[in-house]
């Protein structure tokens, strides 16, 4: 019986310092988040409120899995941050916008609002995600591709009314209402929001590039 409580002893024990390690390997040591910005300065894991620190969590045990991007100005408002980062995380991965024209979007809206470190990130994921070198081109200079499958069109034609003109005409929307459903369309319509929203958070930071990186975007005439 005694051998019996030594051993549960000994587990419990052992299940603690687990906890503990997991819980310290979950919140990068002070200075370690490797978090960028301008006008904001980033932070470090030290200066960390409980709320900044919850947030913090989130993102690293999350799909997301970094604090690239807006986060480190978000850090200043982290409950409004969290909030943010958990529609972002269903924009990103669990949308009905399938992967490719929700890239597509990103890049129209990253393009409309002229934002360096997005149009970067996800140039590379469009890419992977199969949408076309030469869209991706044409979206850059600002003109419209020449050649598009017909979802990629009223992708295309849906977002670039609302980014460019505010407003969405009755053909691009029935044409995306009919191809997608409306719960798609309301989601498509989340993604274009979401990336406005990234993009002021960005600018207003002017949010640096990773180091040797260099913008991609030149400017429209």
């Amino acid at each position: 019986m005694r051998l019996r409580f030594l051993l549960v002893g000994i587990l419990a024990l052992a299940a603690g310092a687990a906890g503990a390690a997991g819980a310290a390997a979950q919140t990068p040591a002070p200075g370690d988040l490797h978090l960028r910005g301008d006008r904001f300065k980033p932070l470090t894991a030290s200066e960390l409120t409980p709320e900044q620190k919850t947030l913090v969590d989130h993102l690293l045990s999350g799909e997301r899995g970094t604090l690239n991007g807006p986060f480190n100005v978000l850090l200043r408002s982290p409950e409004m941050g969290d909030l943010a980062q958990k529609l972002g995380a269903y924009i990103r991965f669990h949308t009905t916008v399938p992967a490719k024209l929700n890239e597509f979007a990103i890049l129209i809206t990253a393009r409309a609002l002229n934002v360096q470190y997005e149009w970067a990130a996800h140039h590379k994921n469009a890419l992977q995600a199969g949408l076309s070198p030469a869209i991706i081109d044409a979206v850059a200079a600002g003109k419209r591709p020449p050649s598009m499958q017909p979802d990629e069109e009223i992708i295309y034609n849906f977002t670039s009314e609302l980014v460019n003109n505010k407003q969405v005409s009755d053909s691009a929307f029935h044409a995306a209402v009919d191809k997608f459903g409306e719960r798609t369309v309301v989601d498509l319509i989340g993604t274009i929001g979401y990336y406005h929203f990234v993009s002021m958070l960005l600018n207003v930071d002017r949010y640096p590039m990773p180091e040797g990186a260099h913008p991609e975007l030149k400017p429209l005439r």
